[in-house]
């Protein structure tokens, strides 16, 4: 298992320890079960399947939290961003593999499992918009208008479950740089941030654009490593501070995938990695001193080119 190749004093800290031994439990209870003959044995399965993802729904926010705790000690980042990689989007195939598993067993129009057959690409964005405004305003009174354009009636089968973590994740981002870079001028009405849509044959594209200030030079080749955080340069009280709106994004988003990790520096890293991961990319283009884009790029699964395996 990756968790062993860990250095040794990583792999005692105890919430990494923590989280190692919650997947060898489940693995013993699934490879303990005998083959699946009846309806009743599957039902079974599929109760004991629910109580598994529930046992691990937080195993992201606990990884962040054991690796921040023992960073100091970490002196091959390089490994250690391959574990995270290969943990997270394992665990987020799984969880993929799992709830459509589940999920077949409902009835829900427009859906296989979890694949959304007429997923409306302008509808999922505009979830999360809403979402991440609703805890914007709620932590600083005010919120950036959040302008959709491009191909706005795009629709096509696909997996909502990543978008559902990588969106909020990325809208944060933007919707917080631009609210702080413009703390001075309160009265002054927000620049929107605006979100261009593009679909093709083979993938689709999410451009989301924010002036927000951009990321100085020296963060740029470090914005996308785990454990990357700003609020590390803040003092305590003003940490403490910031992080009201971390834990109202992980209060309110329990989405399966792991609520975004604020603060901790796992949340861009592991939106780049499920990104890749779903065959596409996350990148990021600044402009030091007027804003950010971020582009997301992610294959169609019903594409007749080469995509992507679970």
């Amino acid at each position: 298992m990756a968790f062993r190749d860990l250095p040794f004093i990583v792999g005692c800290n105890p919430i990494i320890l923590g989280v190692h031994e919650l997947y060898i439990r489940a693995f013993n209870i699934l490879n303990s079960y005998e083959p699946i003959k009846t309806r009743e044995d599957e039902i079974n399965y599929s109760r004991k399947l629910k109580e598994l993802l529930e046992d691990h729904q937080d195993v992201v926010t606990q990884l962040a939290a054991g690796f921040r705790e023992c960073r100091r000690h970490i002196q091959n980042e390089e490994l250690v961003a391959r574990f995270l990689d290969k943990t997270l989007t394992s665990r987020l195939g799984i969880r993929m593999l799992a709830q459509h598993h589940l999920s077949l067993r409902e009835s829900k129009p427009n859906y296989v499992g979890i694949i959304n057959v007429t997923m409306k690409l302008k509808e999922t964005i505009e979830r999360s918009c809403q979402f991440v405004s609703q805890v914007a305003e709620h932590k600083y009174g005010r919120v950036p208008q959040l302008k959709l354009s491009g191909h706005v009636n795009a629709v096509f089968p696909y997996i909502e479950l990543p978008l559902d973590y990588i969106l909020p994740e990325i809208l944060k981002n933007a919707v917080r740089a631009t609210i702080e870079s413009h703390s001075e001028f309160e009265m002054m009405r927000l620049p929107p941030i605006n979100i261009t849509i593009a679909s093709n044959e083979v993938d689709f594209i999410i451009r989301i654009s924010d002036r927000g200030g951009g990321i100085p030079h020296h963060l740029m080749e470090r914005v996308l490593d785990y454990n990357f955080t700003t609020a590390k340069e803040e003092n305590s009280d003003s940490t403490q501070e910031g992080h009201v709106f971390s834990d109202m994004m992980e209060a309110v988003n329990p989405n399966p995938a792991g609520g975004p990790m604020h603060g901790f520096g796992f949340g861009l890293p592991t939106s780049r990695a499920y990104a890749e991961y779903m065959g596409g990319s996350l990148d990021i283009q600044a402009m030091q001193g007027i804003g950010t884009d971020v582009y997301l790029r992610l294959k169609h699964i019903n594409s007749s080119s080469a995509s992507f395996r679970i």
